[in-house]
């Protein structure tokens, strides 16, 4: 891989990761909806989540996955269901009287946080088909084993959609902020939030191999 494969593959990476998607909205709605601090920890799990796909595309799990029907069924049921209890979790956060409340009740570990990122991407098979799909188009034939290059890409794009979902999480806290002045934005947030859940919790299950 030579600097500008590298570097046309790190820009493309950063527009991707910036379109709207499910990482990318999982961030902004909790960083929103909680903190800053909150929405670092769902991007330190999701990061973590592609570090586990990425070795998953390297050593050719994801091949597996793409090729059979019965376990990509598995994973796509599992991730929908889990995305419409988060999304039922944030409709219940919704109907708490007042602002206090809902954010307190919108709030929750670090730890916690980390985890529920970590198994919103791991549960999501589009990723590893993402990968498996995207990352060989910048292997350079004759060059390091494919494996070893597969975990480099992987790295660079887990390190810059980790630098991304920082800055978007730092921008979402600061309108958070702003609209949490006002008491009455606090159910509107919490049903916008568990209507994206419920959306793609959707757009999962009606995911095709």
């Amino acid at each position: 891989m030579d600097g500008m494969m590298i570097l046309s593959f790190i820009g493309l990476a950063v527009l991707l990761t910036l379109a709207p998607g499910p990482d990318i909205l999982f961030v902004i709605t909790q960083s929103i909806a909680s903190s800053r601090q909150a929405g670092i920890a769902i991007a330190l799990g999701l990061c973590s989540g592609l570090l586990v796909h990425t070795v998953f595309a390297a050593v050719g799990v994801s091949a597996i996955l793409h090729q059979s029907a019965t376990a990509f069924q598995a994973v796509k049921m599992a991730g929908a269901a889990y995305l419409l209890f988060l999304a039922w979790q944030s409709w219940r956060t919704s109907r708490q009287a007042s602002l206090k409340e809902a954010s307190s009740a919108a709030g929750q570990g670090f730890i916690a946080l980390y985890r529920r990122g970590v198994w919103m991407n791991l549960l999501n098979p589009k990723v590893s088909l993402f990968f498996l799909a995207f990352l060989p188009q910048f292997i350079t034939p004759g060059g390091a084993p494919v494996s070893l290059q597969m975990m480099v890409l992987g790295l660079l794009f887990l390190a810059q959609a980790l630098a991304v979902f920082v800055m978007v999480a730092w921008l979402a806290q600061r309108l958070g902020a702003a609209l949490f002045r006002n008491p009455g934005w606090a159910k509107p947030i919490e049903r916008v939030k568990a209507g994206i859940y419920a959306w793609l919790g959707i757009r999962v299950a009606l995911l095709e191999q």
